[in-house]
């Protein structure tokens, strides 16, 4: 079998599409939250607990879904993941109680937790059938997922929530019972760990190894969550206008895809240890130069650089932590969602007790943290 028969190319293909679904679901899902919260007719205190019982079964689901990811199971994970979580978008949207959303938003986070997982998982099996990068690809297929969304909930912006919600939760639900009997033939599923670079296995990640992988993962991801929450209120404050400041997390996002798309070529070439790094350090210099430069040109080229930057980071973490199975990949990803939820609090927080470019600070130092720990953590645990 060559390392690129048509059966890997389809699983690629596949997963391509599982990556782009769940960007655009969650995009959806977001976008559309002040339409939830009005329709229940929540306050922000119970906004903030729907929000916190969708991160608490996130959580839950991806240690769930860490335990259950044997190869053999994960097209059943990855279709009935989808499934629960195209029902569970229903149920939001149709949500009219605090008591309601609640129960959607937990079980909705769970699905998403196990799904998540089960994607990563047999993405890393599947780059291991290729025997080269193609982790960066498939996160480039999410970011696109997520502009996606982000459009289409506003082009639907005067349609109501429950409407929206349905059909994409239809649609998506369809198209994975249609795309079942891909699914489960995926390619790698049932196969040992392949060969990759020249010709050695990549190295199992010790305990210690795997929670720095899991650390730097959260890093990076507490800058993407300062982006989402953060980057359009720094614009307004330097006294952009509401269109200028609304643009700075779609350029993040634009800049961050790019990244991505190019990404397992920049990997093949150069190493993940040295991408990492040096896209590290480039997104510590442009968030640095946006918060100090104190323009709106300047402040959104900056957002974008840090964008760009960080593009190559966490698709290079899960393809080193899956050397040691799912468990290890819901570790890594587990983490790493605990500093995306808990990032915009701590920069609040911080805000609050001195300024908000000083605060937005943090994540440049981070992206700094992660570009000199890469070569630890990356170093024979990657193709």
């Amino acid at each position: 079998m060559s390392a690129e028969s048509a059966a890997d190319r389809h699983s690629r293909a596949l997963l391509t599409g599982y990556f782009l679904g769940l960007g655009a679901i969650m995009a959806v899902w977001g976008a559309r939250m002040p339409a939830v919260q009005q329709a229940a007719h929540l306050g922000t205190a119970g906004l903030a607990l729907v929000l916190l019982a969708a991160a608490v079964g996130m959580v839950a689901g991806l240690q769930l879904g860490g335990r259950y990811a044997r190869p053999a199971r994960l097209p059943a994970l990855l279709t009935s993941g989808s499934l629960a979580l195209a029902g569970c978008l229903v149920l939001v949207g149709h949500g009219e109680s605090l008591s309601e959303l609640l129960a959607a938003a937990l079980a909705f986070g769970l699905a998403h937790g196990v799904l998540d997982v089960a994607a990563n998982s047999a993405a890393v099996r599947c780059q291991n059938a290729f025997g080269r990068p193609i982790m960066s690809g498939l996160h480039a297929a999410y970011s696109l997922g997520a502009l996606a969304g982000a459009a289409l909930a506003a082009l639907t912006a005067q349609a109501p929530h429950s409407t929206l919600f349905t059909a994409t939760g239809a649609l998506l639900a369809g198209v994975a019972v249609a795309a079942v009997p891909v699914t489960r033939s995926l390619s790698g599923a049932d196969r040992p760990t392949a060969r990759v670079g020249a010709g050695q296995l990549p190295l199992l990640p010790s305990p210690g190894k795997l929670w720095l992988l899991a650390a730097l993962a959260a890093a990076s991801l507490l800058g993407e969550g300062a982006a989402a929450d953060w980057a359009a209120v720094h614009l307004h404050n330097l006294g952009a206008p509401t269109a200028a400041s609304a643009t700075a997390f779609a350029l993040y996002s634009a800049a961050m895809a790019a990244g991505r798309l190019t990404g397992d070529r920049l990997t093949a070439a150069f190493g993940a240890p040295t991408v990492v790094r040096a896209g590290a350090l480039l997104a510590t210099a442009g968030l640095t130069i946006g918060v100090i430069g104190n323009s709106t040109p300047l402040t959104l080229t900056g957002w974008a650089v840090f964008g760009l930057g960080l593009s190559t980071t966490v698709p290079s973490l899960i393809t080193a932590a899956g050397a040691g199975g799912a468990k290890a990949v819901a570790t890594v990803t587990a983490t790493g969602y605990l500093g995306l939820l808990a990032g915009p609090a701590l920069i609040g927080a911080l805000a609050s007790a001195t300024t908000l470019p000083t605060a937005l600070l943090l994540p440049a130092l981070l992206a700094a943290a992660v570009a000199a720990l890469a070569h630890r953590a990356l170093e024979n645990t990657t193709p």
